[in-house]
């Protein structure tokens, strides 16, 4: 859906994907890394509350952080869980209370891989990874972790999720397979570009037979960094979407207007890459430094459907109703207090992460 121009009212047209539910706007919730939920995995009152106010504040779906699908995936502490059913009253109030403030919901579905957590057991991955330590998996392993991403999408659909989103980005597992610099496999899931995106998929297409048939799924992947081959993610970007089976796909892109770093793209945005691809009834959204109004309006005139926002929703969670009232809106400066982030949702363990990230966070 390119277009020379777009108005502000685009980004507030609803927005149909192949299956599920109709997206009221173009405004989605990435999946932030919080940190927010009990050990156990369970839900926290945080965690819940982090994201009913995005979608109070507006945002057409919201996406929950990454919630890992076996606990030897685990990625972060205080993250959200979804391989056991002790997770399901605290998912199922979550959808319920998305649901009743209008927004479509997606459980993010993620296995750490090699970036787990030390102390859930064995780390493993594609192939053995001396920095870490971990071991390659075995056949029979990846098949047990396939089997781990359906039995999640399955829980998400019982606790009354529309969808789930596939994390194939960020270097985490399915990232993991799809890289040349760590999976230095022989067998049928490594080698070829086509063999090291088998697992993600055998996890897409399992998902698909396994949930009810408007059951949406949406994949997350990086265009560049973590080992990955740009030319190689555009080409699996092209297959998704003439696979059929999912319904978006995500880019991870850190900046909207960033150029490749491989020099042979150089002159083009990373995103115009993948939103000149041909891709269906499939919906593209984009992720990536969109902290106003004319940000979001330039990444819909440039090819994406809708934008994933982060920084911005976490200093605003009613951002979307904050640009239908202002056109020239523009998120805060940062550095913000802490005091403004724990009135717009945020919990002591969310506010102490951001306090790792640069200039965030006051004090």
């Amino acid at each position: 859906m390119t277009t020379d121009t777009t108005s502000h009212a685009d980004l507030f047209a609803p927005l149909s994907l192949p299956r599920g539910p109709k997206i009221k706007n173009r405004f989605v919730l990435a999946p932030l890394t919080n940190t927010q939920s009990h050990e156990d995995g369970t839900l926290s009152d945080d965690e819940y509350r982090w994201l009913t106010m995005r979608a109070e504040g507006g945002f057409g779906l919201v996406t929950t952080c990454a919630s890992h699908v076996s606990a030897p995936g685990k990625a972060f502490a205080g993250q959200l869980g979804c391989f056991d059913d002790r997770h399901l009253s605290g998912l199922e109030r979550l959808a319920a209370a998305l649901r009743a403030q209008g927004a479509v919901s997606s459980l993010q579905l993620q296995h750490g891989g090699i970036r787990s957590l030390p102390d859930g057991g064995d780390l493993v991955g594609p192939s053995a990874h001396s920095d870490t330590g971990a071991r390659a998996l075995t056949e029979a392993e990846i098949e047990i972790i396939i089997a781990d991403f359906v039995a999640a999408a399955r829980r998400a659909e019982r606790a009354g999720f529309d969808g789930v989103q596939i994390h194939g980005g960020h270097g985490y597992l399915i990232a993991q397979f799809l890289s040349p610099e760590l999976n230095r496999r022989s067998d049928r899931w490594g080698g070829s570009p086509e063999n090291r995106a088998r697992f993600l998929f055998e996890i897409l297409h399992r998902i698909r037979a396994a949930c009810r048939p408007d059951f949406q799924i949406g994949i997350r992947i990086s265009t560049e960094r973590f080992g990955l081959v740009l030319s190689d993610m555009i080409d699996l970007a092209s297959r998704l979407f003439a696979d059929g089976g999912m319904d978006y796909l995500d880019l991870s892109l850190w900046d909207i207007t960033k150029e490749p770093e491989e020099e042979a793209y150089k002159g083009s945005t990373l995103m115009s890459l993948f939103a000149g691809l041909p891709r269906g009834d499939c919906a593209l959204g984009v992720a990536g430094g969109i902290m106003a109004a004319a940000q979001a309006e330039l990444a819909l005139s440039e090819g994406a459907d809708y934008v994933a926002i982060g920084k911005a929703g976490i200093l605003a969670h009613d951002l979307p109703q904050r640009i239908r009232k202002d056109v020239r809106y523009t998120s805060p400066t940062l550095p913000v207090s802490p005091e403004d982030l724990r009135q717009e949702g945020l919990g002591t363990a969310f506010i102490d992460y951001l306090r790792g990230q640069r200039r965030f966070v006051e004090g």
